[in-house]
């Protein structure tokens, strides 16, 4: 992280117990170090024992992302970036819209489970899934990663629940052709949301950016920027979800950064 992404980071990072008086001990690495040898493992897509010497040992950098993971640290951290990047634009803390799409990835067969990944016959790829919502601006609101071979629709209900949930002012959620039928009145009825279907027209040849949609697709492609991220590394889903919040928190704090210094 450069000095401009530290003075926003670090008001933002939640508060260890130890300095809550909730014991413990402190830590022995300073938190910029540790975020910055994880972002480094996430843009660079490396082990976890190929950590370069500049960081610290793979195992403590390890146990800061896994405690962050199981704690749900990581979209806390996440979720606090995102409300200042809207607010940054105008825009209120809490979405009223949002897009759902999902993205198949292709899983390396040596780490990942036979359990946990799956044939998506449309991509025709052997991996895992990563279905997400994200608001109008292009940021995350909820990420859920499944097996290929899980339908859009079963895993929208989840997600949806999720989102929803998280998101009380959410209205109205744009979705492709992939999540009609049922699911549009199960929103209404359950989540009181609105699943507008963007459709591509059958008379449209050739690439057409369709309206809304494309918001989604720029996710995908920020995503594919962390090489991590390029295929599906992970063990469990619960890591592979963690690691597009760290992706994206990299995006959100360069962002914050440039209007950081744009003010100084």
């Amino acid at each position: 992280m450069t000095d401009a992404e530290w003075a926003v980071v670090r008001p933002l990072l939640p508060v260890p117990g130890w300095m809550r008086g909730r014991g413990g001990q402190p830590e022995a690495y300073c938190h910029r170090v540790i975020l910055d040898a994880i972002r480094y493992l996430v843009d660079n897509g490396v082990k976890w024992r190929a950590m370069p010497a500049d960081f610290p040992p793979w195992d403590r950098v390890y146990a800061f992302f896994r405690r962050w993971r199981d704690h749900v640290l990581v979209r806390e951290f996440h979720d606090r970036l995102r409300e200042r990047v809207r607010q940054k634009a105008g825009r209120d803390v809490e979405p009223t819209a949002g897009v759902i799409d999902s993205q198949s990835v292709k899983a390396d067969a040596a780490v990942v489970g036979a359990d946990s990944r799956g044939f998506d016959g449309g991509k025709l790829i052997n991996g895992r899934k990563r279905h997400v919502v994200v608001d109008t601006l292009g940021l995350l609101l909820g990420v859920m990663v499944t097996s290929a071979d899980i339908g859009d629709r079963a895993a929208a209900k989840a997600l949806l629940a999720q989102v929803a949930d998280a998101h009380h002012r959410l209205e109205l959620v744009w979705a492709d052709g992939g999540y009609t039928g049922s699911l549009v009145e199960h929103c209404l009825a359950a989540f009181a949301l609105v699943l507008a279907i963007v459709k591509r027209s059958d008379d449209t040849r050739g690439f057409v950016v369709l309206p809304k949609r494309w918001i989604v697709e720029r996710l995908f492609a920020h995503l594919m920027r962390s090489r991590r991220l390029v295929r599906d590394f992970e063990r469990s889903t619960t890591s592979a979800e963690a690691m597009v919040y760290w992706s994206m928190t990299m995006i959100m704090t360069r962002r914050l950064a440039r209007s950081h210094s744009a003010r100084a």
